[in-house]
């Protein structure tokens, strides 16, 4: 049975249709996977962003001009220069076993 020129054309429309559904899906996907890209980027500024602004409020929250006055409403002061005391510690081979 010789085949004729109908069925050739549509077997090559049938493979043309294929490669079309491939590319499509292809692109399809790239455009999927390129927008959850930019939405992890987005939320990555975010991120980064309140990190910045916890890590601002943790330095001011250390510094002295915050934890003076809370330290002298808990009912604590400053030490003088006479009362602060330097520990040196002892090195391994004196220390006692």
């Amino acid at each position: 049975m010789r085949l004729k020129g109908r069925f050739w054309l549509a077997i090559w429309l049938v493979f043309v249709l294929v490669i079309f559904a491939w590319v499509v899906s292809r692109d399809t996907s790239g455009f999927m996977a390129a927008t959850e890209l930019r939405n992890l980027r987005n939320e990555r500024s975010v991120v980064q962003s309140e990190k910045a602004a916890l890590m601002r409020r943790i330095r001011e929250a250390e510094s002295r001009a915050v934890l003076i006055p809370r330290a002298e409403s808990a009912g604590l002061r400053l030490p003088a220069d006479s009362e602060i005391v330097i520990l040196r510690a002892i090195p391994d081979e004196r220390r006692p076993k």
